[in-house]
């Protein structure tokens, strides 16, 4: 008797466990999903840094606002993590208006594209990010409807395909994207407000770790939050992603508050150095250094010598070790920098 219900008593455990897994998995993903949430400032005076764009959105808002009017596509570009998505749902906020958000890929065809518009009221906002990466039939499309508020689409197939045109409510178009060079000149063009997004100050950084700190109850001192904001890579994302981590290393040794010292160890042990480079881009650097000499060399030749998407090193890990002058881009590939042997502690040969 025992012998015939093992089997079906493995199948439910291995079944029941399997689910268990999927339902943790689950509840994990959805408490990350509701810090994410809870950490981002609700309106601009909440907001912490890009205090020149914060103070021309204000204008803009203040202004189509005044003239009952939505406010103008606005176009948001910049480095990954700085915080294009919170802005975009601070400008729904400030307006008094719904948004609804999507991402380039998502679109795949027009019909998906007037399937968004047509659930828009006047003055809502949507929200498109990696806006460079839209299907040209459905970027097409897009043109009329930011301009003139319609969008024509062909219906049927052969001789009984029509047009038909789809009115649209005045809205606002929000795009974000890390590579603004990729959008095409017409898109562009449509968007009445441009704006950059530069990498935070340590100080800036400081004051959201300490911001997001009370929010997850977790003290910090203020050396603590300094220490994590240096090693952040100017990014709101990754201090707010390294805090989480320390919180944890802080927790398992019964710290009462972060100080420098659990801050060290915990990224000592995420292998994040103390300008906040890490693992890929130790590899990135040390490849460049090792088997070409510190370069030049091309970007899709490093990708295959590290294991890694030209297009997440061109995104991702090229644009800091830009910024802090570590890498040097040049017509014949790229090139490390005298400062980046010194912080790596490698002589430096000067190339005749």
């Amino acid at each position: 008797m025992g012998n015939q219900q093992e089997p079906q008593f493995n199948q439910w455990y291995d079944e029941n466990t399997e689910v268990d897994s999927l339902l943790r998995h689950a509840a994990a993903n959805e408490a990350e999903q509701h810090d994410e949430l809870s950490l981002r400032p609700q309106f601009l005076r909440e907001y912490i840094g890009q205090a020149a764009l914060k103070e021309e959105l204000s204008v803009y808002i203040s202004a189509a606002k005044q003239r009952e009017e939505a406010l103008d596509h606005v176009l948001l570009f910049g480095p990954p993590g700085l915080g294009k998505t919170t802005l975009a749902m601070i400008i729904a906020n400030e307006m008094g208006v719904h948004i609804k958000t999507t991402s380039g890929p998502a679109i795949e065809k027009p019909g998906d594209l007037v399937a968004l518009l047509n659930e828009l009221e006047p003055g809502d906002i949507l929200f498109i990010d990696e806006i460079h990466r839209l299907p040209t039939n459905v970027e097409e499309i897009m043109y009329s409807a930011m301009e003139d508020y319609f969008v024509d689409i062909m219906v049927g197939q052969g001789p009984t395909a029509r047009a038909v045109h789809f009115p649209l409510p005045p809205f606002t178009l929000i795009g974000a994207t890390t590579r603004p060079g990729m959008l095409s000149k017409p898109l562009r063009d449509r968007f009445g407000i441009m704006s950059a997004m530069s990498y935070y100050t340590p100080e800036e950084l400081q004051e959201i770790v300490v911001r997001s700190s009370d929010i997850f109850k977790a003290p910090i001192k203020p050396e603590g939050a300094y220490e994590i904001a240096l090693r952040s890579r100017g990014t709101p994302r990754i201090a707010n992603r390294l805090l989480k981590r320390v919180r944890d290393f802080a927790q398992v040794q019964g710290k009462a508050a972060i100080d420098r010292v659990i801050v060290d160890i915990a990224l000592d042990k995420l292998r994040v150095d103390n300008r906040g480079l890490d693992e890929t881009d130790h590899k990135l650097l040390d490849t460049m250094i090792t088997y070409y000499q510190g370069g030049p060399v091309g970007l899709n030749t490093l990708a295959a010598n590290i294991g890694e998407e030209a297009e997440t090193l061109e995104s991702m890990v090229e644009p800091y070790l830009l910024q802090i002058g570590f890498l040097q881009r040049t017509p014949r590939g790229r090139v490390v920098t005298e400062a980046a042997y010194a912080h790596l502690n490698i002589p430096y040969q000067r190339k005749m």
